[in-house]
């Protein structure tokens, strides 16, 4: 595995442990930012490991769905979370008010963390092969 592609899986898990620590303090909409970001980072992580870099969502977004969801490489359902996600993060950071609510935003982080631990479990079987 790439060292890049290791930083930014560790970086994805720092984002989820962040995450929750905010969802605890009663920040959920800042919680909901971090899970967005832990899957941010896991989709950089796999795309990277196939010489793919992106600094744009909407490209990452894109390049993730094109190379793992429509190739059914791992469930679709990453992609759609993903998105969601990304939508609940702008929702989140440019709404006055607080409009993501705790369940929601423990939802995210529990599909951040399964994300992470199937791109971990998918780069892992990648590298035996």
């Amino acid at each position: 595995m790439k060292q890049e592609t290791e930083k930014l899986l560790d970086k994805a898990d720092r984002a989820i442990r962040a995450a929750e620590l905010l969802l605890a303090g009663g920040a959920a909409d800042f919680a909901a930012g971090r899970a967005y970001y832990a899957m941010f980072y896991t989709a950089g992580a796999l795309l990277n490991e196939k010489g793919l870099r992106f600094q744009k969502h909407g490209g990452l977004h894109g390049a993730f769905g094109e190379h793992f969801a429509k190739t059914g490489v791992l469930d679709r359902k990453f992609h759609r979370w993903l998105l969601d996600a990304f939508d609940r993060r702008i929702t989140a950071d440019y709404g006055v008010e607080a409009v993501i609510t705790t369940e929601e935003t423990s939802r995210m982080i529990d599909q951040a963390r399964e994300f992470l631990q199937e791109a971990r479990r998918h780069l892992g079987e990648a590298e035996q092969t």
